[in-house]
């Protein structure tokens, strides 16, 4: 497929799935470490002599190994892997399924079939394992190391920030046709894609996923809503959308369900959290958080001698000084593209200079949008931060690319990515187009910053990313599976899984810290710090009733400024006689 972007691919070249979808476990180390004791069994087995009895490990082994390829194991497959009579092999799988290490699963509902899959129990003895061999070996291999420095070796190895790969579901679930779920067209929701053989496995049922780009993401949902029943079981929604998606009774409140199982959210980045709630009640569970964060080449502008900039006006100096049009190279690539791209950079430009969009009340450390009503929602297009918004745009558009006024979200990620702009806004989601490609120039090459500052202004990340939500059509005999699978796919393993597959976006803290997904990017951490310091915001596009509609209005009205046709004033005279009229006639404020 063409990377080249048109008016249905703002986002990339992400909502054409692949029909087989190639996931990439593989490279964990624990998959490593079983390909290596299989080889070592194997080699122990051809060089001694030894009586075998049940060969529990080889069974094991093809277990393990299946269940992270995401292959299914039957009684009969593990039986020929064993390479003893079936008679043997069934009574020696029997003994560990006995043991509680292997899970015997019903296939069917009559239960003539079973699948098998390794245990909690068993993942975690396989982790153990892992970690005491690998101690051992730095043992042996270096023998003239003191026995404190092979206790802090072996502890080491038994980090308790490692995430374990997902266990199966007990019981399959009972979802009629496979699980249902619409999801976005990036970078994570490909990792989620590619996972489909193990999730499977996970479930039990057939996964069936649509993506789509965030605007037809919308567009799909809301006919959805119409219909008598959903035809998802699970949605992803954009973290703006839950006042508008809530209000309107199209999401299923899941607060029965966490406090049923006492469900605990601590370990999510707040704001993400916050977002996905409207009139005190939780309607989605965040399973990517991506800021919207300014990125730089370190190795541009340290050669330049200058320093990257935190405050607009050391923006726009740094573009300038970059800018160099003769040799195809310019200074900032940004959303300036017509409609929703626009209308978020106009948003997210206010609060540099001190305005949330609509009137919010100020609170310590930024606006208050949970409990917003009324005037509190009045759109704030005459404000004088509206004002600055537009005039900050004119400055950085002399030092941006040709293309920059019908530049989206992919396009800027990519012109950055190509080496074309020194800085660029871009959402973390979109990161691995360079922090994961080393033909990139920007490869190992980027640094991270929160928004300029503005006058006014504080320092702030938006927060961008999408939750996974029920829909409230969904047919009363699937909602409890759904629910099920939410949650696992909300978990931290699978979140882990995503990162490894591709993406480098997560909700949750504990992913953050995991050593392996540490080792894959710095941004990681940059943005698990960003979430600590409660520097991820996200009053600069609040999700209450109708902030769709005037992200919209704004990316119409302001491009014609940009595009040179109006003037800042009238421009901003128009959105806000549009965006009065919306939110009366909805009743929004």
């Amino acid at each position: 497929m063409s990377e080249l972007l048109d008016e249905s691919h703002p986002e990339g070249p992400y909502d054409s799935l692949s029909q087989m979808p190639m996931s990439k476990l593989s490279n964990t180390e624990l998959f490593r470490f079983i390909e290596f004791i299989e080889k070592f069994e194997q080699v122990t087995d051809d060089g001694l002599s030894m009586s075998h009895g049940y060969r529990e490990l080889r069974m094991m082994i093809h277990v393990m190994r299946n269940h992270l390829a995401g292959r299914l194991t039957t009684p009969t497959s593990l039986a020929d892997a064993s390479g003893l009579s079936y008679g043997t092999a069934k009574r020696g799988i029997e003994g560990i399924i006995n043991r509680g290490l292997i899970l015997s699963r019903p296939r069917t509902k009559s239960g003539k079939t079973v699948s098998l899959h390794p245990s909690h129990a068993m993942i975690e003895e396989w982790e153990n394992y892992a970690n005491r061999i690998k101690a051992l070996l730095g043992e042996t291999l270096d023998p003239k190391s003191d026995s404190s420095s092979r206790i802090v070796l072996e502890e080491s190895y038994q980090s308790i920030n490692v995430i374990s790969p997902p266990a199966v579901l007990s019981q399959r679930l009972d979802l009629k046709g496979g699980l249902r779920v619409l999801m976005h067209a990036d970078p994570t929701f490909m990792a989620m894609h590619n996972l489909k053989r193990q999730l499977e496995v996970i479930f039990g049922v057939s996964v069936n996923n649509k993506a789509k780009s965030v605007d037809s993401l919308r567009e799909e949902i809301l006919a959805n809503a119409r219909f008598s029943h959903s035809h998802y079981d699970i949605i992803t929604c954009n973290l703006p959308w839950f006042g508008e998606l809530a209000s309107q009774n199209m999401l299923l409140p899941l607060d029965d369900f966490i406090d049923r199982e006492g469900y605990n959210l601590s370990d999510f980045h707040p704001e993400a959290i916050h977002s996905s709630r409207y009139a005190g009640k939780q309607y989605g569970i965040p399973v990517q958080t991506s800021p919207e964060l300014l990125c730089y080449r370190k190795d541009i502008l340290e050669s330049a001698g200058l320093t990257p900039p935190t405050t607009t006006e050391q923006l726009i100096r740094v573009a300038k000084a970059l800018h160099d049009p003769g040799k195809g190279l310019y200074g900032i690539a940004w959303n300036a593209a017509r409609g929703t791209p626009l209308g978020h950079t106009f948003a997210f430009l206010m609060a540099k200079f001190g305005q949330p969009i609509i009137n919010l009340p100020r609170i310590d450390g930024g606006y208050a949008f949970e409990e917003a009503t009324g005037d509190q929602r009045r759109p704030m297009f005459l404000s004088d931060a509206a004002f600055r918004a537009c005039e900050y745009m004119l400055d950085i558009l002399k030092y941006s690319p040709p293309d920059i006024l019908q530049m989206s979200w992919y396009d800027r990620a990519k012109s950055y990515s190509s080496g074309e702009v020194s800085m660029a806004y871009c959402y973390t989601s979109l990161a691995p187009l360079f922090e994961l490609n080393k033909r990139s120039p920007a490869w190992q090459n980027t640094g991270y910053l929160p928004h300029t500052v503005g006058n006014h202004g504080r320092s702030f990340a938006p927060i961008g990313g999408y939750s996974l939500a029920i829909p409230a059509n969904l047919s009363e005999e699937r909602v409890e599976a759904a629910w099920a699978a939410l949650r696992h796919l909300t978990c931290r393993s699978m979140s882990k899984l995503y990162i490894l597959n591709g993406s480098l976006v997560t909700s949750r803290f504990s992913v953050s810290q995991d050593p392996e997904v540490l080792a894959l990017s710095p941004l990681i951490n940059i943005v698990d710090g960003m979430a600590r310091k409660d520097i991820l915001q996200s009053w600069p596009r609040p999700p209450v009733p109708g902030i769709t509609e005037l992200i919209t209005i704004a990316g119409n009205e302001i491009f014609e400024v940009l595009d040179g046709r109006r003037s800042i004033k009238k421009a901003l005279s128009m959105a806000q006689d549009r965006a009065d009229r919306l939110m009366r006639e909805k009743g929004y404020c």
